[in-house]
């Protein structure tokens, strides 16, 4: 080989080496300046306020959210079932959360799923829509007994993206599975890449077909939606309805479902009573998640 070519092919080898090396340097450097703290979520059907339900009615047990969020500080609460004099009550006693998903105007009686979370985060952006046959204005399915909705919203944080869904969901199975197909292709046409949490009352069981639309690989989903949820918490699945007992009935029916580059570090249901009762029919549920890079830096530093 003559000396030009042994030049070249030198030249062209440090080229490579040095792209290689600087790709990895700014790397390195975005994700530096990425935020690394875990961070907290709860899902917490709140019960209606206008039901009649005795001594646990809503002016009687709303004071047992504030011990709640004494002892419990999320950064996202999905809330269901949250009328609009409920929503004016959350938003007095969590000071320092923000919330998207609150129907203005609404029919009467109409019962919100709501994103509340802490001015730390940016809502960069929101989407509302109906579990039906058309998402997008206020519909229900046929069998159906109420209208079902979805609440979405993107959050962002010193360079990290969090999309996040509450919804509820209705008894009839096969309306659950159109459901979980509908919020499936609403996650692909939002683009939503990252991580994504996804909290609610599904009024089903991990034993139920809607469960395993989100979980496992679904035929009937758009193939450019695939993608797959795991479940914050693990079999044998704690119950979460009790009807203000404090005696679940062992159904697993509020879920916190995730995806992404997040993983739980830890998971509960919240059984506790607070003020002598509960806050409401369901227990809440709550999880704290890190995100996935940051553990693999941590323990390369």
């Amino acid at each position: 080989m003559d000396g030009n070519k042994l030049l070249h092919h030198t030249y062209n080898g440090n080229m490579i080496w040095i792209k290689h090396a600087l790709k990895f340097f700014i790397g390195e450097v975005i994700l530096s300046h990425l935020n690394d703290e875990p961070f907290s979520v709860m899902t917490l059907n709140l019960r209606f306020g206008l039901a009649d339900d005795g001594p646990n009615r809503w002016e009687f047990r709303k004071h047992r959210l504030i011990s709640l969020f004494s002892k419990y500080h999320p950064d996202i609460i999905g809330f269901q079932e949250a009328q609009s004099f409920q929503i004016d009550f959350l938003c007095t006693i969590l000071p320092d959360h923000l919330f998207v998903g609150k129907r203005t105007p609404a029919p009467q009686f109409w019962q919100n799923n709501l994103i509340f979370y802490t001015s730390n985060w940016r809502c960069v952006r929101q989407d509302h829509f109906f579990l039906s046959p058309t998402p997008d204005i206020p519909s229900r399915f046929p069998e159906s007994r109420w209208p079902r909705q979805c609440t979405f919203g993107s959050f962002e944080k010193e360079g990290r993206m969090l999309n996040c869904i509450s919804t509820h969901f209705d008894f009839d199975p096969t309306i659950q599975v159109s459901s979980a197909r509908i919020i499936m292709e609403r996650l692909r046409r939002q683009k939503a890449t990252n991580a994504v949490l996804l909290l609610g009352d599904f009024n089903a069981t991990p034993d139920d077909p809607c469960y395993r639309v989100f979980t496992e690989n679904d035929p009937t989903c758009t193939p450019s939606s695939g993608r797959r949820f795991k479940d914050a918490f693990e079999p044998p699945f704690p119950g979460t309805h009790h009807a203000f007992t404090g005696r679940p009935d062992g159904r697993h029916i509020d879920w916190i479902l995730f995806s992404g580059s997040i993983e739980p570090e830890r998971s509960q249901v919240i059984s506790d009573q607070f003020e002598g009762g509960f806050p409401s029919d369901h227990f809440p549920l709550f999880a704290r998640f890190r995100w996935k890079d940051s553990r693999s830096r941590k323990y390369a530093d």
